[in-house]
C-alpha cells in the first residue's frame, strides 16, 4: 500500500469519515461452531436478516443477530447484502412490524458481543468483522 493511501485512510478513519472503519475490517457472517451449516449464498443471508426464511437451508431454526444501529459495519452489510440503505431498511421493518409479518433481529453491542451470541447459539447468526472471528464460530460468507 503506497505511503499516501494509507495515510488517506488513517485521516477518514480519524475523522470518523464514512466507509473508514469498513476498509479497515472485512465483514463475515458466522455461524456457532456447533452448526453443520458450511456456507450460505448472499440472498440466503439477506432472507435470514429481512425475515422472509425462519430457517437455515437444513431445516434448523434460524436467529438472526444485528450490529448496533448506525455503525458502519451494520449500514455496510445491510448495502451489501441485502442493497439496502438505513433509511430504507427503518422503513422495511417499520412495515413489517406494522403488519404483523415479523421484528427486527436482536442487536447487540459489538461485533464481540454478537461472535459470543453466536457461539452460545447453534441456531444464531450474525455478521462481524474478520477480526473477531475465533475458533467459537464458523464463517459461512464473505461480505463483498
Amino acid at each position: 500500500m503506497r505511503l499516501s493511501t494509507l495515510a488517506g485512510l488513517l485521516l477518514a478513519a480519524a475523522l470518523g469519515l464514512p466507509g473508514a472503519h469498513a476498509r479497515a475490517g472485512e465483514l463475515v457472517v458466522i455461524v456457532s461452531a456447533h452448526n453443520p451449516v458450511t456456507a450460505l449464498r448472499a440472498d440466503q443471508v439477506a432472507d435470514i436478516f429481512l425475515g422472509e426464511a425462519m430457517r437455515f437451508p437444513d431445516g434448523a431454526e434460524v436467529q438472526a443477530l444485528d450490529q448496533a444501529l448506525n455503525t458502519p459495519q451494520r449500514n455496510e452489510f445491510y448495502q451489501k447484502v441485502a442493497s439496502r440503505t438505513p433509511a430504507l431498511m427503518k422503513a422495511y421493518w417499520t412495515k413489517r412490524i406494522f403488519t404483523g409479518r415479523g421484528q427486527p433481529p436482536r442487536e447487540l453491542s459489538s461485533s464481540i458481543a454478537v461472535r459470543k451470541a453466536v457461539a452460545d447459539n447453534p441456531g444464531a447468526i450474525g455478521y462481524v468483522e474478520r477480526a473477531a472471528v475465533d475458533a467459537s464460530v464458523r464463517v459461512v460468507m464473505v461480505v463483498n
